[in-house]
């Protein structure tokens, strides 16, 4: 059985409503994420990089992040035919692996907690495919590297893209 490694944020959680409504809210700012493409927030307002990375270092920020549209339904159908597994780098935010894993069983309930795997480097997995909004997961991958469609990447090119969840039930269950 085939294996695909999911990456969470921005793939299956939907990271940018809420870094921006938070972000907006403190600083009286308008953005939207059509303000992000080809960007990401502590690019856009450098000078506030330090206060942007800090929402991510709060244990609760990844709790009640949004379900990806459709990612529910397609993930449950793709594991009835594939080994699945969440990858996320959470060694980045170390303080939001309670909030990431409270988050998974939640929303994807008949996933086997056994296959969420909280790294660095995504090198390590052994996978056929990744399923990742960030390239630089790919670049030691050994499988293939699936980008999933986010603002910041929206100018990569040489990857096979995938824009939302419908296009990825196509890709692997044509």
């Amino acid at each position: 059985m085939h294996r695909i490694a999911i990456d969470m944020d921005e793939v299956i959680a939907d990271f940018n409503p809420k870094h921006l409504r938070v972000f907006n809210s403190d600083y009286n700012e308008n953005l939207t994420v059509n303000d992000l493409m080809g960007t990401r927030l502590r690019e856009l307002r450098p000078q506030m990089k330090n206060e942007i990375i800090a929402y991510l270092n709060d244990p609760t920020f990844f709790r009640d992040l949004d379900v990806m549209k459709d990612s529910q339904e397609v993930i449950k159908e793709l594991s009835e035919h594939f080994e699945v597994f969440i990858t996320t780098a959470a060694m980045e935010f170390p303080s939001s692996f309670t909030a990431k894993y409270e988050w998974l069983k939640e929303h994807f309930p008949f996933l086997d907690e056994m296959n969420f795997v909280f790294c660095g480097d995504k090198s390590i997995i052994h996978a056929d495919y990744l399923i990742d909004d960030n390239v630089r997961h790919f670049q030691r991958f050994k499988g293939q590297g699936i980008l999933f469609t986010a603002p910041h990447n929206i100018n990569e090119t040489g990857y096979v893209r995938v824009n939302n969840w419908l296009e990825i039930r196509e890709y692997f269950l044509r």
